[in-house]
Order: structure tokens, then sequence, then C-alpha cells
């Protein structure tokens, strides 16, 4: 199960139990990956559900419309505007392509803006889907399939080296899971043999709606599939963060830290009563997997000059 509350400079923190009661943690360490070659998608969710968000009140009439603007401000735009202009910086040609998604009265319907550097996008009006009618449901399948095929040509190198990343932001519910899931496992295998390029997904909940328990299994969909690429490494297409969780952008990037990216000269992993689970005397890597004894409540890392104490207590 993945932690809610993340200390910095972990990224993201998974914690299993076993069945002799203790716990295998996998955590990553924040750092910036070498993405040479990928492609950047973002699609914000053009759903109803979402107008408040855009700063659309509803209302008409000129008088009443002003000052419901006055006060339904849009927070999408200047979030989305950010997480452009910080991710062009990754993208191999500088920009971003950028698309509603959930739009039409079934959701199912894509409104692409465009692509984007990182200078355009402080120009563009960012209020939600225009050409067609905001959404009365929450489709992933059609966006997803929008991505796949705009990064088609991307070279099929496995896990190391992504195709592309794509960002779906959602407040809702997703309705095609089950429809989401066999596609993506369908195209794992073709992943797993050199047919298509490995693409990561990232779903970002935000509001209060959002059903985390959905994200949540998405994103372990390929827990123990056994999928792997051709040079051996496991495939996992999905990863998710609720925004209300989302302290940097940097975390976008949580699940491509590896094994082999040594962030600190030495370090060790103790549980809260001292006891030393892991050490680490060549190097911390930014991808940690270890073992906590039975009772354990929290594990930390020290280093040369500090430490970092991460509560697991949320799970327990």
């Amino acid at each position: 199960m993945q932690l809610a509350k993340v200390v910095e400079p972990f990224g993201e923190v998974n914690v299993y139990k076993q069945n002799s009661g203790e716990l295998h943690v996998v955590a990553t360490i924040l750092a910036v990956p070498d993405l040479e070659g990928a492609k950047i998608g973002l699609a914000l969710d053009g759903s109803a559900s979402m107008k408040k968000m855009y700063g659309v009140s509803g209302i008409v009439g000129s008088v009443f419309a002003q000052a419901a603007a006055a006060s339904t401000p849009n927070v999408v735009e200047p979030v989305a505007r950010t997480m452009v202009s910080y991710l062009a910086n990754f993208s191999s040609n500088g920009k971003v392509d950028l698309i509603y998604w959930a739009c039409s009265p079934d959701g199912s319907k894509i409104e692409p803006l465009g692509e984007f550097e990182e200078q355009d996008i402080q120009n563009l009006v960012i209020s939600g889907p225009k050409k067609l009618p905001w959404g009365r449901g929450t489709k992933l399948l059609p966006p997803l399939k929008y991505f796949v095929d705009k990064f088609k040509d991307a070279p099929a190198k496995g896990v190391k080296e992504p195709g592309a990343i794509c960002l779906f932001v959602t407040d809702g519910i997703i309705e095609d899971l089950t429809d989401v899931k066999q596609y993506c496992l369908q195209y794992a295998q073709e992943i797993s043999q050199e047919h298509k390029p490995f693409i990561k997904f990232l779903l970002i909940g935000v509001g209060e709606e959002v059903d985390e328990g959905q994200m949540d299994e998405l994103d372990d969909m390929f827990e123990g599939s056994g999928i792997k690429d051709s040079s051996g490494k496991d495939i996992d297409l999905w990863d998710h963060q609720l925004a209300s969780d989302m302290q940097k952008l940097e975390q976008v990037f949580k699940e491509f830290v590896s094994e082999d990216m040594i962030v600190i000269g030495s370090g060790r992993i103790l549980n809260q009563d001292g006891k030393n689970c892991q050490e680490y005397p060549d190097g911390v890597p930014a991808l940690l997997r270890f073992t906590l004894p039975v009772g354990s409540t929290a594990f930390s890392l020290e280093f040369p000059g500090g430490s970092v104490t991460q509560d697991i207590s949320e799970i327990l």
C-alpha cells in the first residue's frame, strides 16, 4: 500500500505486509532522471464537475456573472501553466502535448489544444473545453489511446528509456477502469515483445470526489504480473498521486528512479527501535528495497551528516 503522507526526500513509499508479520518496503528518493528522447503529454479533465476549478460559475447575466467570476477563481490555469513550463524542460522537443479529456455527454471525447513550449503556455487561456460540451462522465481509455497513438513512433527501448510520459488530471470516478486495465495489460505485453515503446502514465487526483481506491488499483495492477521488458525490467505503466499530497513537481518522476542511481555515498535503514534493517555501504540508491521486523511503525534513513524518519503507522 502506498503511503499518503511522505516525508521529503522520499518521493513514494509502498509498504507490503508479509504473512510473517514483517513489512517489505519499496521507497524512492526524489531525483530528476535522464529522460532523453521522451515526449510529454498532459490531459486536463473537461467534465462538468471541474467547472468551478476552471472558474466557470454557470451563471448568466452580466452583473451576476461578473460577481460570480470574481468569487470563482480559475485554479486550473496557473497550475497547468506551471506544469507545462516544468515538463517542457524534459521533453525531447521542448513541448508538451495538451488536451482536455472526459468531454461530451458521455465523457468519452477529447479536445486537443496543441503542443506548447515553456513560453507559449503563458499566453494560453485554460478555462475548459470550447469545441465540445463539458462531460457528464469520466472515461480514461480515450485519452490513453490518444497518447499511445500520438507517441507510437518513439523507439521501443523498454522501461529505462520511456518513449513518453503522460499525465491525466481528474476529479472524478473513472467509469471504464476495467477496460483501461485490459488495454494496459495488452499494451504491456507489446512492450515486452519490443513492438511498442514504454510509456509511463500518471493519474493525478484533485478535489474531494476522486476515488483513491481506483487510483491505487490502477497503480498496483502490474504488481506480481511478471511482465518484463527485453532487459528484464518489470513493466509498470501506472503511477498515481493526489494533488493535495504533491509538495514538489519533481514527484512526477518518483517512479523513474532505479537501484543503479546513487544519491548519497553511504547510509543505513533503522526501524523506530533502532534495529539495523539494511546497510548501504557503497551508496544509497534512489530506489530502496528493505524489510522491517514485526512491530515496526517507522523507519529512518541515516546518512553522513543527517537522517530522515518516515512514519508508516497509517497503513498498519
